[in-house]
C-alpha cells in the first residue's frame, strides 16, 4: 500500500479550524467533510439528544441559503450531501463535481457562522425527532440495545442513545439548542477535510477566505465523566410484542487510543468478519456464523468493537431462530468465548482476516468520499496519520494478543446481557 502521509496538506487557521487537503486526480470529483468534535458524549443529563437535534437544525438554512436551498443547490449541481451525529462527533459532507467545490465550502462556512435556529423550526423539528425516536421504539433490536447500554453504563454518556431520551426531547428549548450550537459548532472545534481533484493553492486560499473570518467560540468543557469498573454481571429482559427473539451482550473494553484496540478489532474480524469500509460481507467464514447460523440457532449473528474516544463496549448481537431460545444462543456464544480465552486463534484465521482487511481497505480507497471520511474519522479519534498505518497495525496483531484481550475483557463480571422475548399476538 502506498504511503499517503506526504500527500496530505495539514494546517490550522488562526481561529482553530484544522484543515486536511488531499489531492486525488483519478476522477473530476471532490468530497468535502466538516467534522465537529461534539456528539452525545458531550451531553448532560436532561439535554440528551441535543447534538443530534442541532445537526438537524443546521440543515434549516441561513440567510444566504434559506430553508430547503442547501439540498436543492447541491443536487442541482450534480452532488450529494448528508450529515450524521455519533457518540463522539458530528459531520456534514458534500460530494460534488470538482469544479463545484466552492458550493460545498460556501455551504459549510455559512452554516458554521450563520445557521438560523428559528423557534417555529425548533418546534417543527421536535416533532420530527420524536417521531424518529418512536420509530426506533417499534424495533425490538433498537429497544433492546437502548436497555442494554443504559444498564451497562451508569455514569458515562455512552449509556444513552444519540437520539436522546424522550422526556429530554420534550423539554429542550430553542435557547438550549442555540447555546449548544455556539459552544461546539465553530472553527475552534472543527476539522475540514477535502479530498479529490483539487489544486492545493487555490483551495487553500478559498478556505482561508471563507472560514478565516469566522471567530472562534468559547472552549468546550472537557468530558470528565468516567465509567467505574463493572463489578458484577448485569442482565435485562425485554418482553414486548414481536415476531422474533433477540440476544445482545456487551463487555466493557478500551478507548480507540489504547494498545488493545487493534487486537479487539482483529478479534471482531475473526468472530464476525471484517465490517468496515462498505465492502462485501465476509462473515460467512467467521466463527459466530458457523457456530450459530449454520447450526440453525440464529438467523443472524454479529460482533462489533466500536472505536471511540472513551472506552466503549465490545458487542455481540443476533436474531434467534423461531423455535430456539436466547438461552440456547447465549450458551453457544459462551462456548465460543471460552474457546477464545482457552486457545489461541489459528494462523489460518488470522491470515484470512488480514486478507479481508486489505481487500476492504482497498475498496475504501477507491472513492474520494470514503478517503475523506476515513481521514476525518481518524482525526476525530486522535490523529489522521493513523489512516496510513491502519492496515499494517491491524495486520500485525498476533494470536497471543487476540487471546490476551479475550481473557482480559470477556469475563462474566464485565458483561451486560440482554434478551428480547417476544409477546406474540
Amino acid at each position: 500500500m502506498n504511503n499517503k502521509r506526504d500527500e496530505v496538506v495539514d494546517y490550522t487557521l488562526p481561529n482553530g479550524l484544522k484543515v486536511l487537503l488531499k489531492p486525488l486526480h483519478t476522477a473530476p470529483v471532490v468530497s468535502n467533510w466538516l467534522w465537529y468534535r461534539v456528539g452525545s458524549r458531550n451531553e448532560l443529563p436532561g439535554k440528551t439528544g441535543i447534538s443530534h437535534w442541532v445537526e438537524h437544525m443546521m440543515f434549516k438554512g441561513t440567510p444566504t441559503f434559506p430553508k430547503g436551498s442547501i439540498m436543492l443547490e447541491v443536487n442541482r449541481n450534480g452532488g450529494v450531501l448528508n450529515g450524521f451525529t455519533s457518540h463522539d462527533y458530528t459531520a456534514y459532507f458534500e460530494t460534488l463535481p470538482s469544479d463545484r467545490l466552492d458550493l460545498g465550502l460556501r455551504i459549510e462556512s455559512d452554516r458554521m457562522a450563520n445557521s438560523v435556529i428559528d423557534l417555529a423550526e425548533v418546534e417543527s423539528e421536535r416533532t420530527v425527532i420524536i417521531a424518529e425516536r418512536e420509530g426506533g421504539e417499534n424495533e425490538p433490536e433498537w429497544v433492546l440495545y437502548e436497555e442494554v447500554m443504559a444498564t451497562a453504563f451508569r455514569v458515562h454518556p455512552y449509556g444513552h442513545m444519540v437520539i436522546g431520551w424522550k422526556d429530554d426531547l420534550l423539554n429542550i428549548t430553542r435557547n438550549d439548542l442555540y447555546q449548544h450550537y455556539k459552544m461546539y459548532y465553530g472553527p475552534h472545534n472543527a476539522v475540514l477535510v477535502v479530498v479529490g481533484d483539487i489544486q492545493i493553492d487555490r483551495v487553500q486560499a478559498r478556505i482561508d477566505e471563507l472560514f478565516g473570518p469566522i471567530p472562534a467560540g468559547p472552549p468546550p468543557p472537557p468530558v470528565q465523566l468516567k465509567e467505574p469498573p463493572q463489578q458484577s454481571e448485569r442482565r435485562v429482559i425485554v418482553r414486548q410484542p414481536g415476531n422474533a427473539a433477540y440476544f445482545q451482550s456487551v463487555y466493557h473494553t478500551c478507548a480507540a487510543a489504547h494498545e488493545d484496540a487493534f487486537p479487539l478489532m482483529m478479534l471482531e474480524a475473526i468472530l464476525s468478519g471484517v465490517s468496515f469500509g462498505g465492502g462485501a460481507p465476509t462473515h460467512r467464514s467467521a466463527r459466530l456464523y458457523r457456530a450459530l447460523v449454520e447450526t440453525e440457532i440464529a438467523a443472524y449473528v454479529g460482533a462489533h468493537y466500536q472505536t471511540s474516544l472513551d472506552p466503549d463496549p465490545f458487542r455481540f448481537y443476533g436474531t434467534v431462530r423461531d423455535g430456539r431460545s436466547p438461552a440456547e444462543f447465549e450458551a453457544v456464544l459462551d462456548t465460543e468465548i471460552e474457546r477464545l480465552r482457552r486457545e489461541p486463534v489459528t494462523e489460518e484465521e488470522l491470515a484470512r482476516a488480514r486478507k479481508q482487511v486489505r481487500a476492504q481497505f482497498a475498496y475504501t480507497l477507491e472513492r474520494v468520499s470514503s478517503q475523506a471520511q476515513w481521514l476525518g474519522l481518524m482525526e476525530m479519534l486522535g490523529d489522521w496519520r493513523q489512516f496510513d498505518t491502519f492496515v499494517d497495525n491491524l495486520s500485525a496483531v498476533t494470536a497471543v494478543e487476540v487471546q490476551r484481550v479475550a481473557q482480559q475483557y470477556f469475563t462474566p463480571s464485565n458483561r451486560t446481557v440482554g434478551w428480547f422475548e417476544p409477546i406474540r399476538g
